[in-house]
C-alpha cells in the first residue's frame, strides 16, 4: 500500500514538473511571436498561366522579398480554377490582399478594390487603359502588369509562300483561308480552333462582335446592348460564317476534339495558318527556332470600316479594400512599377507594358508599332454583355458545329441568356 502511495506521489510530482515546463515554454513561445510581429504575409492571386509568365512574376516576387525581408508573398496561381475560387472568396467577403481582376476591374470586382489614385505610378498609366481602370469619379481600380492587344496570330511564312496579303476585311480573310486550303492540298489548317474547350469559340464570337456591332457608325448597337433592347438578329452573321468555314473545310478537321496543348506543336510544325489569339512565342520558338509569326488586328466586317485591336487589361493586381496590410500591399505595387520591373514582367508575358515609364522588348512589338494607329477596342463581353455570358457564348460554337444548333438557333440562345442575365444583374 505504501509503495502505491509513493508511486502516486512520484507521478503527481512529474505532472507538476511537466506542467511547469509547459507554462514556461508557452511564455517563451508567446514572447517569440511578439518579437516577430513585424513579419507580414501578403496573399496574392494571379491568372498568369504559362511557364514563362509564371517565371516572370515569381522573379519579381523573389526580388521584392529580398529587398523587403519583413514581407512574404504567398503567390497563388490556380489556373482554370481562378475564377471559381475568387467567386467563393467574394461571397465570403474574404479576398486575397492582392488579386488579378483579369478583365473585370470595374464591373465584377470594383466594389471590393481599394482606390489607388494616390499612388505615384498612376501618372504613368498608358492612356489606352484609362477608360478601363479609372472611373468618372477618378477611382483607380487596379495596377496593370501588362496590356492586351488581341487579334489573330498568323504564320508569316505560309502567307508569303502563297502570296497572301494580311487581310484587312472579313471577306479578304475568308479568301485567304480558301487559298491556303487549295494551295496546301489540305496539309495546313487555314483557321485552327481547340474546340474541345469553349475558349477559342468564345474568342471568335467576342472579338468579331466588335466590328460587327460596334465600330461602324451604321451598325453601332452599343446603346441597345447596354439598355437591354438589342434584338440580336445581326449577330447571326458570325455563326453563318463559322459554319461556312466548317462546311468548306477551312477549319481543322478535328475542330470539336482538338485540345489546347496541341496548338503550339502544330504551329511550330507549320501546320496552322491562323489562330484566334496571341500565342506564346517563347514556347513555340523553343520547338522551332526558325518559325516566324505575325499578329494582326481583327478584320473589318462592314464596308468602309477599319480593322480593330481588341484589348484592355490582361494581367493586373488590385488591392482588396479590407486588406489588413494596405501599406505593405502598396509597397509591392510600388516595387512592380519601377521601370526595370515593368519591363521584365511585360517581356516575360510577351505583352506590352501597362505603364509608359518603360518599353518592353517583345517579339510582337514590331506588329504593334506597325498598327499603332489602329484603335484598341475593349473586349465586347466586358462592356456590352452581362456577367455570365462568356460560357454560353463559347458553348454555342460547339453546338453550332456539332449540328445541335443552327446559326439562328445560336442567336436565339444568346438572346435568351442575355435577357435572363441582364434582368438578373443588369448594368450599373
Amino acid at each position: 500500500m505504501r509503495l502505491c502511495f509513493r508511486s502516486f506521489l512520484l507521478v503527481m510530482l512529474a505532472v507538476m514538473i511537466l506542467a511547469g515546463c509547459t507554462d514556461e515554454e508557452t511564455e517563451v513561445s508567446s514572447k517569440d511571436n511578439e518579437g516577430s510581429g513585424n513579419q507580414v504575409t501578403l496573399t496574392v492571386y494571379s491568372t498568369v498561366s504559362n511557364e514563362a509568365e509564371q517565371n516572370a512574376v515569381k522573379k519579381v516576387v523573389n526580388d521584392f522579398e529580398k529587398e523587403n525581408p519583413h514581407i512574404r508573398i504567398n503567390l497563388n496561381l490556380p489556373g482554370q480554377d481562378y475564377e471559381s475560387q475568387l467567386r467563393i472568396r467574394m461571397a465570403a467577403n474574404d479576398l486575397p490582399d492582392l488579386f488579378d481582376t483579369h478583365g473585370w476591374a470595374k464591373n465584377r470586382y470594383g466594389e471590393y478594390t481599394m482606390d489607388l489614385r494616390d499612388m505615384d505610378w498612376v501618372e504613368h498609366l498608358d492612356p489606352t487603359l484609362e477608360q478601363i481602370f479609372i472611373d468618372e469619379k477618378g477611382k483607380v481600380y487596379a495596377y496593370p502588369l501588362n496590356q492586351a492587344m488581341d487579334g489573330l496570330t498568323y504564320n508569316k511564312q505560309i502567307l508569303e509562300d502563297y502570296n497572301i496579303e494580311v487581310p484587312e476585311t472579313f471577306e479578304e480573310f475568308m479568301q485567304s483561308l480558301e487559298t491556303i486550303k487549295e494551295k496546301s492540298d489540305g496539309e495546313i489548317a487555314p483557321f485552327w480552333f481547340d474546340g474541345s474547350t469553349t475558349t477559342s469559340f468564345g474568342q471568335y464570337y467576342d472579338q468579331f462582335a466588335t466590328p460587327l456591332l460596334i465600330t461602324h457608325p451604321d451598325h453601332d448597337y452599343r446603346d441597345e446592348l447596354l439598355n437591354g433592347t438589342f434584338d440580336w438578329e445581326p449577330y447571326t452573321f458570325l455563326s453563318e460564317k463559322l459554319l461556312e468555314m466548317h462546311e468548306k473545310d477551312l477549319l481543322n478537321i478535328d475542330v470539336l476534339t482538338a485540345r489546347t496543348y496541341e496548338q503550339n506543336q502544330l504551329i511550330a510544325q507549320g501546320k496552322i495558318a491562323f489562330v484566334m489569339r496571341t500565342v506564346p512565342i517563347n514556347v513555340i520558338k523553343e520547338l522551332n527556332p526558325d518559325i516566324e509569326l505575325g499578329v494582326m488586328p481583327v478584320p473589318a466586317i462592314h464596308q468602309g470600316d477599319s480593322p480593330s485591336w481588341i484589348g484592355g487589361e490582361r494581367h493586373t493586381l488590385a488591392i482588396w479594400k479590407d486588406t489588413p496590410h494596405p501599406e505593405e500591399a502598396k509597397a509591392f505595387l510600388d516595387f512592380l512599377s519601377r521601370p526595370e520591373n515593368v519591363k521584365a514582367v511585360a517581356e516575360g508575358t510577351s505583352l506590352s507594358a501597362g505603364l509608359t515609364n518603360a518599353k518592353a522588348d517583345i517579339y510582337y512589338q514590331p506588329y504593334f508599332d506597325k498598327y499603332k494607329d489602329i484603335v484598341v477596342e475593349p473586349y465586347f463581353d466586358r462592356i456590352y454583355l452581362p456577367n455570365g455570358m462568356w460560357k454560353p457564348m463559347g458553348m454555342s460554337g460547339q453546338e453550332l458545329l456539332s449540328g445541335a444548333l443552327s446559326p439562328k438557333g445560336v442567336t436565339q440562345k444568346m438572346k435568351s441568356e442575355y435577357l435572363r442575365l441582364f434582368e438578373q444583374a443588369g448594368f450599373d
